[in-house]
């Protein structure tokens, strides 16, 4: 077999219970991800474990580790932590690979897995076909001489915190400063609060009680209303929300209004160009238009990639540049880590704002957000967007209606099932009439 069946642009993801995220899937898995780092190490072989919050990484944890134990893999078990910490622990640990059990921003009756290599980047994509052709062999357990072992590591989340708080210059201090975060009941939860706590800022938590159910449910950075208020009512000077895995993180400014991860992105953009260390950014198809013609203003280099941070991650390496994301907040500071992470985003806006002693709603309004809308039409199974003439000729059409004044996207989702039709211009509302009608074409011909 060659190509991937299962890997999409961030692992395995999908309905528990339902394959490939199902208990003997992950068993085998375990084994071919095992197998696969194996024939390509001498010496020890080592993979690390963690998850987030639902109830269901129980279940996967314990089929990877026996998957992974058969092929002979030592396994370290960092249990609930964040992506990018364990990303972070892989390359300390000197592992062969990390493997996080998570489906990010999903309810909790959805799961995943996704893996990072050794040196902390998501794996290649014929990593990712080695494991799956090994998938389609029955597994064969080493003999009891070889099978790996498993031991917890107690010490996880305070490493994590260290290297956190290690991200900014020595002698940084959040002192003075009031902060709501709102972990979703995710992963974050033991991490996040103590990282701005350490670092001198009075912390308000929410969302830091997961029950295996509730992540992502009514808080963290994709339903950011509870936060909203309670800044407000706290009278902070800002908050901060995360995803139930930590590698996505969204800000709201003293005054309640949220802050997407496109602003984010210019404001320490705007504060590294000022301090001479800003080469470029790297974006995607959904970055707002205002925040690269404010870019172009100021001089930064700019360039478009395709949805998902490994694509982002992909341009920061080819161009050496240091900064990118996504307007979801995936936020990439490829010069401190390798892959989007929540809280060191959100430290160095907050260490823009110290240094430039100035408020989050003034260092936002450095750039004009374009009026952005996208609604999302739920499908039963991917397809071709192309094989379908009538939806074709409605993109045409808002296109040539849109011209240069603004942009139309359609795509499918790589982590879930829906077609996202996304429409971007000046006017808010030719963005709120195009976006409809395509809408409203899509889900009549695919429904």
């Amino acid at each position: 077999m060659m190509g991937r069946s299962f890997f999409g642009t961030d692992g395995i993801r999908g309905r528990v219970g339902t394959h490939p995220i199902t208990a003997d899937f992950v068993l085998k898995l375990g084994w071919a991800a095992g197998k696969v780092f194996s024939e390509r190490t001498e010496g020890r072989k080592l993979i690390l474990v963690g998850k987030d919050t639902r109830v269901s990484g129980y279940m996967f944890e314990s089929a990877l580790e026996a998957g992974l134990i058969a092929a002979g893999v030592d396994v370290a078990l960092l249990g609930p932590m964040p992506t990018p910490a364990i990303a972070y622990l892989t390359r300390t640990f000197r592992a062969q690979a990390g493997i996080v059990i998570s489906a990010s921003h999903n309810p909790y009756y959805d799961n995943g897995i996704k893996f990072f290599g050794g040196d902390g980047f998501k794996l290649p994509d014929d990593v990712e076909e080695a494991i799956e052709n090994y998938l389609q062999n029955p597994i064969i357990t080493e003999d009891s001489l070889r099978l790996g072992k498993a031991h917890r590591v107690e010490d996880a989340v305070g490493r994590y915190i260290e290297f956190c708080k290690g991200t900014l210059p020595t002698g940084s201090s959040l002192q003075g400063l009031k902060i709501v975060v709102d972990c979703a009941n995710g992963a974050t939860y033991s991490t996040a609060p103590n990282v701005f706590r350490e670092l001198g800022a009075e912390v308000v938590e929410l969302a830091v009680d997961p029950d295996g159910f509730n992540i992502n449910e009514d808080c963290g950075s994709t339903q950011p209303a509870i936060l909203q208020n309670a800044v407000v009512e706290e009278g902070a000077d800002m908050g901060i929300a995360l995803d139930g895995d930590g590698d996505r993180v969204m800000f709201v400014d003293h005054k309640g209004h949220a802050v997407d991860g496109d602003e984010l992105i210019f404001v320490i953009a705007k504060y590294r160009h000022q301090q001479g260390g800003c080469s470029g950014v790297a974006g995607t198809l959904m970055s707002n238009m205002g925040m690269e013609v404010s870019l172009r203003e100021l001089g930064v280099p700019f360039v478009r990639t395709k949805v998902g941070d490994r694509y982002v991650i992909e341009a920061l390496r080819e161009r050496k540049w240091q900064l990118g994301g996504e307007n979801s907040g995936h936020i990439i500071c490829s010069d401190l880590t390798t892959t989007g992470d929540g809280v060191v985003a959100a430290l160095q806006v907050l260490h823009a704002m110290r240094e430039t002693g100035t408020p989050l709603n003034t260092l936002k309004k450095g750039m004009k957000k374009y009026p952005q809308k996208m609604i999302n039409v739920r499908i039963g199974e991917k397809f071709n967007l192309t094989d379908f003439p009538v939806i074709q000729k409605s993109v045409a059409a808002a296109e040539d209606e849109l011209k240069d004044r603004g942009r139309l996207l359609l795509r499918l989702s790589g982590t879930e099932p829906l077609v996202r039709v996304m429409v971007e211009a000046e006017d808010a509302q030719l963005v709120d009439r195009l976006v409809r009608e395509v809408a409203d074409v899509v889900e009549s011909e695919v429904s």
